[in-house]
Order: structure tokens, then C-alpha cells, then sequence
């Protein structure tokens, strides 16, 4: 399968995702009682529905998208450039719709693919999610409810899936890769635990699209190991504004 991949045909994504708001109590009532009784499900001996609260912003239902970047590869002579765009801000409706736009010119091309870190069981479907529960159209790509991991996986790209070789049990994550392919880690500054903190406390929105930014260039680098090709030098980095 990788030998049919050519790195300059796929998008690079991550997301970023909080809750929806800094502090359950800051629910409406009914959404707080449908966490704590999510909560308790999830709760070992002595975590409150408060304190697993900090979890909310995996889920869909409670959390929501403050930051997806997208980088492309691009030749320029002998050397590849890797450039990213970030559609990030407090307004979800508005980032999606920006994302959506961009997302429906690059897949205008049916060589052109997406790919993500553990993208089939995260950034995909809660991309999908929340554009349904913002009444956006759901586009074509991630139109895959009720899909088979198989049946999507040539358009949707998944790093974390391309390592497991059909393992199910096993979990790697982007860090873990990058140590081990000798990739430079882009966890050099916040992980995603800290970044519903740095959100509502630091409201630092460039530094959530900077730390987002370097997971998807992680993500290119790791599609190029696969393949044994070389790595994109950091210096050929590019954001657009």
C-alpha cells in the first residue's frame, strides 16, 4: 500500500479539541448530569465528575475544536517544503466552515488524500461529529458512519493503522514513533493534556496552532519513514497566515 502513496498528494492533519466549557458547573443542567453519569463509568476510586471534567474535550458531545492544522508537501528543486495552514479561534462554526472550504478544494482532486495519527478513531470522526452538531454538511471524505476501517483506509490515511500491521491490540503514539524513527518530537513545548489550560486560563490560541502545526509536520515525517524516504530539514517550514 505505501508504495501507491506519494506524500505530495495527502494533507497532513490534527486537531486540537477543549471542552466546551472551563468548568461542569458552567453546563446547562442536563448536560451536566449526562456527564457525571458518564463520569461514572469512567471514574476509578476517588475521581469526582468534576475532576474527570478535565477529559471532557475527547468527547464529541462535550468538547469542541479549537485548532485544526493542515500541511502539505511541495517540491522546490531537488528539496521538499512542507507548508501548514491553521484554522483556529473561539468560534467552532467559523473555523469548520473555513477547514470545509479548503478541505473541498484539495479533495477536488482524486489523487489527494488525509492523513492523521490515530485519525480513524479521533481526528476523523470527531471532525464529523462536530460538524453535524453545528449543522454543517458533512463532506463526501468523511461521510464514513458504519464504514470498515478497510473500507475507508486508501483516501483516509492513518499512521497509528499503518504501524499496527493489522495488530488491533496495539497503540503507539506520535511521540513514541517519532523517538524511535528519530524524527524530531514536536512535544517540545505543551502535550495535549495542557491544552485546555493553556485555552480558558492563558487563552493562548497561536500557541495551541503552533503546537498543533508541529504534530501534522510529525505526521508527514512519519509517513516518510515508512516509505524510506528522507525527512523534510525543518528549516523548509512554512505557515500561511
Amino acid at each position: 500500500m505505501l508504495d501507491k502513496i506519494q506524500p505530495e498528494h495527502v494533507l497532513y492533519l490534527d486537531i486540537e479539541t477543549v471542552p466546551q466549557v472551563e468548568k461542569l458547573a458552567d453546563f446547562p443542567e442536563k448536560l451536566q448530569k449526562l456527564w457525571t453519569r458518564k463520569a461514572e463509568i469512567m471514574a476509578k476510586e476517588g475521581e469526582s465528575a468534576e475532576k474527570l471534567f478535565e477529559r471532557a474535550g475527547i468527547y464529541a458531545e462535550f468538547g469542541k475544536i479549537v485548532c485544526i492544522s493542515c500541511g502539505t508537501i511541495y517540491r522546490k528543486g531537488n528539496k521538499r517544503i512542507y507548508r501548514v495552514k491553521s484554522f483556529f479561534g473561539k468560534d467552532e462554526v467559523s473555523l469548520l466552515t473555513d477547514f470545509l472550504a479548503m478541505l473541498e478544494k484539495f479533495m477536488s482532486n482524486p489523487m489527494h488524500r488525509l492523513c492523521a495519527h490515530n485519525g480513524q478513531e479521533f481526528d476523523f470522526p470527531y471532525i464529523a461529529r462536530r460538524i453535524l452538531i453545528n449543522g454543517l454538511k458533512l463532506p463526501s471524505i468523511l461521510d464514513i458512519a458504519g464504514a470498515k476501517p478497510w473500507e475507508v483506509r486508501d483516501y483516509l490515511l492513518d499512521t497509528m493503522q499503518l504501524w499496527k500491521f493489522g495488530d488491533f491490540k496495539h497503540y503507539t503514539s506520535l511521540d513514541l514513533l517519532c523517538t524511535v524513527f528519530g524524527v524530531p518530537t514536536p512535544k517540545d513545548d505543551i502535550d495535549g493534556s495542557q491544552v485546555a489550560a493553556v485555552y480558558y486560563q492563558e487563552k493562548d490560541l497561536e500557541r495551541i496552532a503552533r503546537y498543533c502545526e508541529k504534530d501534522t509536520l510529525a505526521v508527514a515525517q512519519i509517513l516518510l519513514r515508512f516509505k524510506g524516504e528522507p525527512l523534510i530539514d525543518p528549516e523548509n517550514f512554512e505557515v500561511v497566515s
